[in-house]
């Protein structure tokens, strides 16, 4: 719609919703472009030697024990204590079991 009294165009919602997709979009590719113009990053050298292929020892874990100074185990299946018999850490309170 053109306004005649002051010589301009009045902006209606169709207008607006059309010019602010444009700079939306406009916006968007900007945003967009320096990130793809990048090279792609390389990976930082590693600071040990390649010689070198020992894995780092594994941090001794300290046994777990009850108040009776007996070593259990945490139940994968339950959470409850499993203790040892034999060659087998048995839970006392699932039963579920396995061989060491």
């Amino acid at each position: 719609m053109i306004d005649e009294s002051k010589g301009g165009r009045t902006l209606d919602r169709r207008g607006f919703l059309k010019g602010s997709a444009l700079f939306a979009a406009v916006m968007g590719a900007a945003a967009a472009v320096p990130a793809l113009a990048q090279e792609p990053q390389k990976p930082a050298p590693e600071d040990r030697p390649a010689d070198k292929t020992e894995p780092p020892p594994a941090p001794k874990k300290k046994p777990l024990l009850d108040k009776n100074g007996r070593e259990y185990r945490v139940c994968d299946m339950c959470g409850g204590n499993m203790y040892k018999q034999d060659n087998t850490w048995t839970c006392e309170q699932c039963g579920y079991s396995y061989e060491e």
